[in-house]
């Protein structure tokens, strides 16, 4: 095995992309996680990895051996979303645009309006790898979208740091060489990360746990949401919404927290059509559903929704653009059957 891996370095150095890609594979799928977590943002995470790989390709001869090939392709990506986020290459939030839908005030404005849903599609091969010895984060929680939103609000030094330390295990000593720096710059840096995020990251109750992934608790959970919002049944909608239930629409600022704030918004788009089509997928291992409004020959993509569950409820809603649907393989439209 590792005469084979000599071997494909050797090529890889000479110009064989064909072994530079295979040595360098194995690792895409949780890179392109790093840089999700690191940048919020699947369009930019993609834009990170592309140019991870292109350094690494033309960077080859720079690798000494002295860490692992993976180590040295985390050290790139990590100072390659690093640039990135000094750089403040951020899209800029979206006014509310539905017409015939005006929307009630707002309970407040959120800071990470670039934020995008990843797909469970993807995490095949980026979060079954072996973590490091210093994780201490579940792979489930790590992806999450409240953990990636927290995440956001970190300084960019201390959001490498967390991710490395805490999400995938990396020693204190190969975090401080990733980010060349000192490793007791890299302990003072991860301890107000980590007071950050216990800021910001939402409390579960013991009992408010959500199910585990297409369990039967979480399918009945999701069954009852797509009746309610297919028929417009507010009521059953909302008597599935814990009492201080959350729901923002990424890459629109706007934010409404409470059972009666969310009702509201959603009644009136409930009134805006008779019926919806949600079509399931999942999204930063919670379940999602493209969302669809009937036009005359069928039904037009109108966003993704991705839910957070809390025991038997739902305690938060994130609604999302049209523009991720193809992310998930959905179409644009549904053609209605003849």
């Amino acid at each position: 095995m590792e005469l084979a891996r000599t071997d494909l370095m050797s090529r890889a150095r000479a110009g064989d992309g064909e072994a530079f890609r295979a040595l360098t594979e194995p690792h895409r799928r949780e890179l392109q996680m790093h840089c999700y977590r690191m940048l919020g943002s699947f369009q930019d995470a993609e834009d990170a990895l592309q140019d991870t790989m292109l350094a690494a390709w033309r960077g080859l001869d720079r690798f000494d051996g002295r860490a692992s090939l993976r180590t040295w392709l985390y050290r790139i990506a990590t100072n390659r979303c690093l640039d990135a986020l000094r750089a403040e290459r951020r899209r800029p939030a979206k006014q509310w645009d539905v017409p015939g839908v005006e929307l009630p005030e707002p309970t407040g404005f959120g800071e990470i309006h670039w934020l995008e849903p990843y797909p469970d599609t993807l995490l095949d091969g980026a979060i079954s790898v072996p973590l490091g010895p210093e994780a201490r984060y579940e792979q489930s929680e790590s992806i999450s979208l409240a953990f990636v939103t927290a995440l956001q609000i970190l300084p960019p030094r201390q959001l490498a740091v967390l991710i490395l330390r805490d999400v995938l295990g990396f020693h204190a000593n190969e975090v401080a060489d990733m980010l060349d720096t000192t490793v007791e710059s890299v302990k003072s840096a991860l301890k107000r990360a980590r007071a950050g995020m216990q800021h910001r990251l939402p409390v579960t109750a013991a009992g408010a746990q959500p199910p585990a992934a297409d369990s039967p608790a979480e399918n009945a959970i999701a069954a009852k949401f797509v009746s309610a919002y297919e028929s417009t049944d507010i009521d059953a909608l909302v008597a599935l919404l814990t009492d201080d239930v959350f729901m923002s629409m990424p890459p629109i600022s706007l934010e409404y927290r409470g059972r009666d704030s969310v009702a509201r918004f959603c009644a009136l788009v409930f009134g805006s059509a008779p019926r919806f089509e949600l079509v399931p997928t999942r999204a930063n291992g919670q379940p999602a559903f493209g969302v669809y409004r009937p036009t005359p020959t069928g039904s037009q993509g109108v966003g993704l929704f991705v839910l957070t569950l809390a025991g038997d409820r739902i305690s938060a809603m994130t609604r999302f653009e049209k523009i991720v649907l193809p992310t998930f393989e959905l179409p644009p439209s549904l053609r209605r059957a003849r």
